[in-house]
């Protein structure tokens, strides 16, 4: 199997450092995540992904089940293991995803992308809605931040860089806001029209 027929993803590799680490059911490394803040930046919200996610690696052989524990009381749970290959694809994984940027489609960016369908005033309104959750995102991470004091450094790196980037964002959207306020970004129905024009896409189909 080359590293190109698998399909990266951040849940994926969540699921292979966990088992570099040990063995693991899946209820138990939804527990570990959450547990060790990962799901700040690892979606583990719906439990179906962490199940097709683990099914699909299984399927390309880069972990295997270990053992089934039944437990009285208790529904069944698979023990799964890693194998060599997929060690191999985690730290290769792990060294692209680091040194290489990836485009990635948030939402944000392309909502910012499409303002002009809202009034200026109706957009201003919604961005300063988004400063106030964005402040408040940054007060939730200080505090955990803070209360995981005790915790080297090391381990708490995704928060920090979580922290970096919401700060940013906050200058940004401040600044997109003042500049909404002060009319010194602003448009309507005719200007837009007459940019429409002004930069106008041949829209025909292009000759054989």
């Amino acid at each position: 199997m080359t590293m190109k027929s698998v399909k990266r993803s951040t849940l994926a590799l969540a699921i292979l450092g966990m088992l570099m680490q040990r063995p693991l059911h899946p209820y138990g490394m939804q527990r570990l995540i959450k547990a060790r803040g990962k799901d700040e930046v690892i979606n583990v919200t719906q439990r179906t992904s962490l199940y097709q996610t683990i099914q699909r690696l299984e399927r390309e052989e880069l972990i295997r089940a270990q053992m089934t524990l039944r437990d009285e009381g208790r529904p069944e749970r698979t023990v799964y293991e890693i194998t060599d290959s997929g060690r191999t694809i985690a730290l290769e994984w792990m060294r692209q995803m680091l040194s290489t940027p990836t485009l990635e489609y948030p939402e944000f960016p392309a909502a910012v992308s499409f303002l002009p369908l809202l009034a200026p005033e109706d957009a201003m309104q919604q961005l300063a809605l988004r400063i106030k959750a964005i402040e408040a995102e940054i007060q939730r991470v200080d505090r955990g931040l803070q209360e995981a004091s005790a915790v080297p450094r090391l381990f708490l790196l995704e928060s920090e860089y979580a922290r970096a980037l919401l700060a940013t964002e906050l200058s940004w959207t401040r600044a997109v806001v003042e500049d909404l306020r002060a009319k010194r970004i602003t448009w309507d129905d005719a200007w837009l029209r007459m940019i429409d024009a002004q930069f106008a896409v041949d829209l025909q189909p292009e000759k054989d």
